[in-house]
C-alpha cells in the first residue's frame, strides 16, 4: 500500500513538473507572439477591442467569435514567418519559434503538430481570417487539454515589462 502511495505520488511529481514548464513556455511563446501586435493592428486598421480578445485569448471561458481576431492572428504570424506564402503553417519557423522562446525541442514538435492538426481541421473554411480564428480556437482547446494555458495576469505583466 505505501509502495502505491508513493509511486501516485512520484506520478503526480513528474506530471505537475512537466505542465508547469510548458504552462511556462507558452507564456514566453505567446508573449514573443504578440510583439508584432501593434504593427499588425495599425496595418489593419484594427480598434482596441482587439487587443481585448487577444487578452482574453487563454481564458477557459471565453468565446472566440470576432473574424478580426483571425486577421490579427495571420498577420502577426506572417511577420513572424510561421507560415508559408500559401498561407499554411512553417513547421520549421514554428519549431524554431517556439524553442526560441524556451520549449525544449518535444515541446516545440509537440506544439507544431497540434497546429498542424488543427490547420487540416479547418482547411474547409475559405475566409482566411475566420479559418485562423477557427485553428486559433482549435489550438487554445488543445492547449487548455493539457494544462499549459498560461496565466493571462501574469502574461500581460511579462508583455508589459518587456515594453
Amino acid at each position: 500500500m505505501a509502495r502505491a502511495v508513493f509511486i501516485g505520488l512520484v506520478l503526480v511529481i513528474i506530471v505537475v513538473r512537466d505542465a508547469a514548464p510548458s504552462s511556462e513556455v507558452m507564456k514566453y511563446i505567446t508573449a514573443g507572439f504578440l510583439k508584432t501586435l501593434d504593427d499588425c493592428k495599425h496595418e489593419l486598421n484594427l480598434s482596441d477591442n482587439i487587443v481585448s480578445d487577444l487578452y482574453h485569448f487563454w481564458k477557459q471561458e471565453y468565446e472566440l467569435l470576432n473574424r478580426e481576431t483571425g486577421c490579427i492572428i495571420l498577420c502577426m504570424s506572417r511577420k513572424l514567418n510561421l507560415i508559408d506564402t500559401s498561407g499554411r503553417l512553417h513547421h520549421g519557423s514554428a519549431q524554431d519559434f517556439a524553442m526560441q522562446h524556451g520549449a525544449a525541442e518535444d515541446v516545440a514538435v509537440k506544439l507544431v503538430n497540434m497546429l498542424h492538426e488543427c490547420e487540416k481541421q479547418s482547411l474547409a473554411v475559405e475566409d482566411e481570417c475566420a479559418r485562423t480564428l477557427e485553428v486559433a480556437k482549435c489550438f487554445r482547446n488543445d492547449i487548455r487539454g493539457l494544462d499549459w494555458s498560461p496565466k493571462a495576469d501574469v502574461l500581460i505583466t511579462e508583455i508589459l515589462t518587456d515594453l
